[in-house]
């Protein structure tokens, strides 16, 4: 089993990744958790108008390279990073190659919906799809041949079979603390948390998913549609 280990969760915004990092938060050789490093970054380069905006600036390092560096330091123990994939805006991925580079999925039209709700201005570019997919191939040309995915859907269905399956092909052990955490706010979540995160602050575990029919503006279909494509062709390595 790994003693050391960064474990970088690449996910797109409303993906499940705050409960996914809460149930890694919760482990008991998890040692260090970012949140969403590269936000901050991101957000000066892009000059977007995101909630929160400056208080996000002021709260992270902002020069890419400092946070790449922060991102590959090793630690003693388990480092969880939560990565939206839409911030990464260099393509030099070269970086990544020490870490362990896993992906985080979900159906584009829950996604989309979710999102909106949040931000009403977001488009395709800001869900990260494509960027995801950028990584993911990096990933599997150059370092992994099998990198692990999770598909959110999957996850709320039956989270103890698939965290135990992720444990086992990562290479650390199984941990029953990942199934359950305290509400609330954690000292690793991000300043902008009380705005994008306030179902997860009230969750103590991952919930069943709801089954309800979908009801997609013009827009929200046209987004959902060149993001579709993206998420099927991953999801057929989903665990």
């Amino acid at each position: 089993m790994n003693k050391n280990i960064v474990i970088a969760m690449w996910s797109g915004p409303r993906n499940l990744s705050t409960a996914l990092m809460r149930s890694f938060g919760n482990r008991k050789d998890v040692t260090n958790v970012l949140d969403e490093p590269f936000y901050a970054s991101y957000l000066l380069s892009t000059d977007k108008d995101h909630p929160m905006k400056e208080e996000v600036i002021k709260s992270q390092l902002n020069d890419i390279e400092d946070v790449k560096n922060l991102c590959i330091k090793s630690n003693i123990g388990i480092t969880y990073q939560k990565h939206m994939t839409h911030h990464i805006l260099d393509k030099d991925f070269s970086w990544l190659n020490t870490l362990c580079n896993c992906f985080l999925i979900r159906n584009p039209e829950m996604v989309v919906k979710s999102f909106m709700k949040s931000w009403k201005d977001g488009d395709f570019e800001d869900i990260g799809f494509k960027q995801q997919y950028d990584i993911f191939n990096y990933v599997k040309n150059n370092l992994d041949e099998n990198p692990v995915i999770i598909d959110a859907s999957k996850l709320r269905c039956n989270p103890e079979r698939v965290l135990k399956k992720f444990c086992k092909l990562v290479g650390i052990g199984w941990d029953l603390n990942m199934l359950q955490w305290s509400s609330g706010i954690k000292n690793y979540d991000g300043v902008w948390a009380s705005h994008w995160y306030p179902s997860v602050m009230n969750s103590t575990s991952f919930e069943p998913e709801e089954i309800k029919e979908i009801t997609l503006s013009d827009n929200e279909r046209r987004i959902v549609e060149k993001a579709m494509p993206i998420y099927e062709e991953l999801n057929q390595y989903s665990i």
